[in-house]
């Protein structure tokens, strides 16, 4: 999963790819740590999928730009439109049936 320091790097990865990934956490945040390794985990299976982890203290503009009001957040893209979204409790399951519903449609 690649690291972005700000929105720009944000933009640029999901306009670029056709399915995107992009977790948005916190340093502070008991949930974030033990969410991102599932979410690892679920997007690694996916070699189409380009996935992108922000910490909200390294780049908060991302949060304003994609309305987060809480962390941990899962966003899904797919050409650059966001087709699902979860905050603060993600289910893997459900998770990863949406990557593989999403890679098999482009």
């Amino acid at each position: 999963m690649k690291q972005a320091f700000s929105i720009e790097e944000v933009k640029q990865e999901i306009q670029q790819t056709g399915v995107t990934l992009l977790f948005i956490g916190s340093e502070t945040c008991s949930v974030c740590h033990s969410l991102l390794p599932q979410v690892e985990k679920v997007s690694s299976k996916y070699p189409s999928l380009s996935s992108v982890r922000v910490k909200a203290e390294d780049a908060r503009e991302v949060a304003g730009e994609f309305s987060v009001l809480t962390v941990p957040v899962v966003l899904l893209f797919i050409e650059g439109k966001e087709v699902y979204r979860k905050a603060r409790f993600v289910p893997i399951g459900e998770l990863d049936g949406q990557i593989a519903k999403l890679i098999s449609s482009v």
